[in-house]
């Protein structure tokens, strides 16, 4: 049990100067004042000038590696445990992306029980890039409804150079047993979807909502990488004041800071436009290759995405832009956990898990992950088992 004494606690709302309590992985009491109980073994900690914040999720990112689009040789490596705890992240999703050929659904749900192992929560995605997508059972519903950790699919590639190009009604099949495994399995059946650099990147899921006969609602989907330039994310606006969410790539900026829309702009640039703040996520598609293409097709550029990218453009958010931090906190924990059906996740209140951040500054001060320390006065006590 830790006592978490004088913080300044974000829910994310801000409700004033409290103390925290937490035991058995979940947050026990919140409160003006909390005495150690006599009797039992608890820590204290003077929390005196932080700020208490929720774990960050982060629904987006290459747990297992990725890339390759410039050969065996550029293939990414797997996510270490110390690059989430650096960036806060105590809860993550992980994904395959245009590599669903010589990588497998398999090896991110393995990586998925080694995080959960080494002290994180972790989820996956089931299917990549392609469509037919692979998945682990033979159908991506069934991979939802059976296996705890699998709680959508994706990333489907849409709008871009290295998708299947799925026809509407194969996208179709692929959201309705994806919506059908969520209810089976008490998950979020979400789709994620890559959107690439053609224009009118949202016109599939759009045709999918039509041909439903509009059964279907766009919340069934979750499109990345809206900020990839500047018409994208105009259409994203037009897209989230629809009712769709609109998840914002972290990692890639300043990688593409010619053409792509910093991310900290973009929660008041879309808000601004009628989106609801609580549609909108960031997401840092962290160990995932960053590649730039010229005009013939041919890899000029290779990067790799970082977790930390995220806090970097929350607090730019609120340092830059002016977001009040309790607003744009939600981009990273309420909004994600809502989203996800990621009910113990996102909010601190008694009875969710003991997932927190604590903020010296600018700066993270502390991690706690499930009620342990993963960082501890900004150093962290807590590696992967090869760190």
């Amino acid at each position: 049990m830790i006592l978490f004494k004088n913080c300044k606690v974000y829910t994310p709302e801000f409700i004033g100067k409290k103390d925290v309590l937490t035991g058995a992985e979940k947050i026990l009491a919140i409160a003006g004042k909390i005495d150690k109980p006599a009797g039992l073994e608890i820590e204290e900690v003077d929390c005196t000038g932080l700020k208490l914040v929720p774990g960050f999720i982060d629904g987006h990112m290459h747990i297992s590696g990725a890339g390759g689009e410039g050969g065996p040789a550029t293939r990414t490596p797997e996510l270490r445990l110390s690059q989430l705890v650096e960036g806060g992240i105590t809860s993550v999703v992980g994904c395959l992306g245009t590599d669903g050929m010589t990588r497998t659904v398999e090896s991110v749900l393995m990586k998925a029980k080694a995080l959960k192992a080494e002290g994180v929560s972790c989820w996956i995605y089931t299917g990549a890039y392609q469509v037919p997508t692979p998945t682990i059972t033979g159908d991506v519903g069934r991979d939802i409804a059976l296996i705890d950790e699998v709680i959508g699919v994706g990333e489907i590639a849409l709008s871009d150079h290295r998708s299947s190009w799925p026809t509407t009604d194969e996208l179709l099949r692929i959201v309705e047993h994806a919506r059908v495994g969520g209810m089976l399995g008490g998950k979020a059946g979400i789709v994620n979807i890559h959107l690439g650099d053609q224009e009118k990147p949202f016109q599939p899921m759009y045709d999918v909502i039509e041909r439903s006969h509009k059964m279907l609602k766009l919340s069934q989907f979750l499109p990345t990488h809206c900020n990839r330039n500047d018409y994208t994310l105009e259409d994203a606006k037009k897209y989230g004041k629809k009712g769709g969410f609109v998840d914002i790539t972290t990692s890639s900026y300043p990688y593409f800071h010619e053409y792509e829309v910093k991310p900290s702009k973009c929660i008041k640039m879309l808000t601004d436009a009628g989106v609801p703040l609580e549609c909108i996520t960031f997401t840092s598609d962290a160990c995932g290759s960053l590649p730039g293409f010229d005009e013939k097709g041919n890899l000029v550029k290779l990067e790799v995405g970082k977790p930390s990218a995220n806090f970097r453009e929350l607090m730019d958010a609120v340092n830059q832009e002016g977001l009040p931090l309790d607003k744009a906190l939600k981009v990273l924990t309420s909004n994600p956990a809502d989203i996800l059906k990621l009910k113990s996740k996102g909010r601190i209140v008694a009875g969710k898990d003991a997932d927190m951040v604590l903020l010296k500054g600018n700066e993270i001060f502390h991690v706690i992950a499930m009620g342990r320390f993963m960082m501890k006065s900004r150093k962290i006590v807590k590696k992967g088992s090869y760190e």
